[in-house]
């Protein structure tokens, strides 16, 4: 199989043809901010996550788990959108993904919906604060382009639980 490198990511190189995505470990570089773009998504994309409870035990297992920063996230009916940073470097990110969404799982008062995750995630460390700033308006707008509000400052189910700053 050919594939064109120009435009192409190394890692959209890596995840073709692949049912579970390639994780590459966070890089330090230059003294640059470490940001990582997480996507994880409900079992069978079912619709659950929309609701004040979904929204307040999200925000409390991210609070509760200390080794990676949550800073603006977007939260849809079936996935969820996240920019975290290491808060300490030594914890993979898988690690923090799982914590949390057992933390949420053994919260969730219906347990019939369970399982609630796809058990992969998909993740991508920003280069620039170009590439941070441009990810965050196309993401903002999620709930925009579903078409479940008008514009996306009526969206509830988003935030911002710590600055994650951009360091060049």
């Amino acid at each position: 199989m050919m594939f064109r490198t120009s435009g192409t990511s190394r890692l959209e190189r890596l995840n073709v043809g692949r049912s579970h995505p390639v994780h590459l470990p966070t890089r330090q570089q230059h003294n640059r901010s470490i940001i990582v773009h997480v996507v994880v998504c409900t079992k069978n994309r079912q619709p659950l996550l929309t609701n004040p409870l979904a929204h307040e035990l999200l925000r409390r297992a991210w609070s509760q788990a200390r080794t990676w920063m949550v800073g603006r996230y977007v939260i849809m009916p079936d996935h969820i959108h996240v920019f975290c940073a290491p808060a300490q470097t030594d914890v993979p990110l898988g690690r923090w993904i799982r914590y949390w969404k057992t933390l949420v799982t053994k919260n969730w008062p219906h347990p019939h919906q369970r399982p609630l995750w796809q058990r992969d995630f998909w993740d991508r460390q920003l280069r620039t604060t170009e590439s941070y700033r441009a990810k965050w308006e196309y993401i903002r707008l999620n709930p925009v382009r579903h078409g479940l509000v008008p514009t996306a400052d009526q969206w509830p189910y988003c935030g911002e639980l710590h600055t994650l700053p951009w360091h060049d």
